[in-house]
């Protein structure tokens, strides 16, 4: 247990400038390492190998350091041999050196690099935005942007590599969605404790070789969307609502978080609850529904219609990423019906009610009124049609018989005046 705390020692040296004090001083420089090469094997692994450095001294028990052209993921380690992956989009360097892990040597020796660079081609044409997602631990699904200096007519092709395969596959069906192009693979999770300790390559190019290849990785303790949960039951208890529903395959409740959103028809509610864990209390339930969960949703009225929704995603207990929610499941509804029907009869006949009730009652007010308060007679009136009050007919006929007489008088005397001269002749 004494070696590891030394290699840390000498590690700590090795990031010093110069690494004096108290100890002797080091009496010469470590050859480099020889023969750096580099290689990639699938379609991200790189690989560096490397041999021991000539001339070493034979009491030197060799151990190497590398780092990246960063100067991050520091290794010290006695294999001549390290690999990463890594996507290609960018150059890529190793660094390695070698000292010895006695007292003899502790100066480190000459940094050794290696790079290697993407395939060749148009960086305006590579594809933009590719992303896959793990959908229910069955399959993976992929999806990318073409990119600016590329034909519209490019036929893309998508191929992937994971540690379960024998060999790089080639994802068979390419479908466009609006601006997207894709393509899904089958990817079943296998019983192996380390299948999800590894990642998945991809690359995506044209047949014709005129883009320029893109490449992704992608965890398998990332980006996963399980399927919606099943509901299987509804029911109330002691005024609260029991909800059982059934898990998403290929997952264990304790690596899922979930919400459950609850309806009220007739308060028009809208609540949404979190459940980390959906245990359910009464055992007779979960022994008939394997992979069950439970929740007790409370204050919920029986008396009214409430329908039930709960989707899911997975928790960081044991996936790296938890920010994809599956879909909604399909609703369950528990409870009364409001009776629509009746509802919009009632609107509908209640108003024409109310305003004929109205209308008869200022009727009958009106009656009431003249029956209780009978109207008082006008004694002018009276008076006038006693004492002959004239009024305008009256006045016509009146100056009429006036006319007639003057009339009559005139003609009258024309008569006699005529008479009169008949009798002088």
């Amino acid at each position: 247990m004494e070696r590891p705390a030394r290699l840390c020692g000498l590690w700590a040296l090795l990031l010093c400038a110069g690494g004096g004090g108290g100890g002797a001083a080091p009496t010469e420089t470590q050859p480099p390492v020889t023969n750096l090469s580099v290689s990639v094997e699938n379609l991200c692994t790189v690989i560096w190998t490397w041999n021991p450095p000539e001339g070493a001294s034979p009491n030197c028990s060799l151990w190497y350091f590398s780092h990246f052209g960063d100067k991050q993921d520091k290794k010290l380690a006695p294999e001549t041999r390290r690999s990463k992956e890594v996507p290609l989009n960018e150059k890529i360097c190793l660094q390695v050196g070698s000292q010895c892990s006695t007292n003899e040597s502790e100066k480190p020796s000459i940094l050794v690099e290696k790079c290697i660079s993407p395939p060749e081609g148009d960086p305006e044409s590579a594809v933009t935005e590719l992303q896959c997602i793990w959908h229910n631990l069955s399959y993976m699904k992929c999806s990318w942007l073409p990119g600016r200096n590329t034909s519209p007519d490019t036929n893309y092709t998508l191929y992937y590599w994971h540690r379960s395969l024998e060999k790089i596959r080639q994802c068979e069906e390419i479908y466009k969605e609006g601006q997207y192009f894709g393509c899904s693979f089958d990817l079943t999770k296998v019983k192996d404790s380390s299948f999800e300790q590894h990642s998945v390559q991809i690359m995506v190019k044209d047949y014709a070789g005129k883009i320029k290849p893109s490449f992704n990785i992608v965890p398998l303790t990332s980006r996963v969307k399980p399927d919606p949960p099943h509901i299987k039951n509804l029911s109330f208890h002691n005024g609260d609502l029991h909800v059982q529903w059934e898990n998403p395959q290929n997952f264990i409740s304790r690596c899922l978080f979930y919400e459950v959103e609850v309806n009220n028809s007739q308060t028009e509610t809208h609540n949404v609850f979190s459940v980390q864990e959906a245990k359910c209390q009464n055992p007779e339930l979960e022994r008939n529904v394997e992979n069950t969960s439970c929740f007790m949703v409370p204050g919920v009225l029986p008396d009214t219609l409430n329908t039930v929704r709960i989707r899911v995603k997975t928790n960081k207990l044991c996936y790296e990423d938890d920010k994809l929610w599956s879909n909604w499941s399909q609703e369950m509804s528990i409870g009364k019906k409001r009776n629509s029907t009746l509802y919009i009869t009632m609107l509908l006949i209640v108003p024409v009610i109310v305003a004929g009730a109205i209308i008869v009652l200022l009727l009958y007010l009106k009656r009431l009124k003249i029956i209780i308060f009978p109207p008082i007679p006008d004694p002018g009136k009276i008076f006038k049609e006693m004492f002959g009050d004239q009024n305008d007919d009256t006045l016509h006929w009146k100056k009429y018989d006036i006319y007639e007489k003057q009339t009559k008088e005139e003609t009258d005397s024309v008569v006699l005046i005529e008479n009169l001269k008949k009798a002088s002749q």
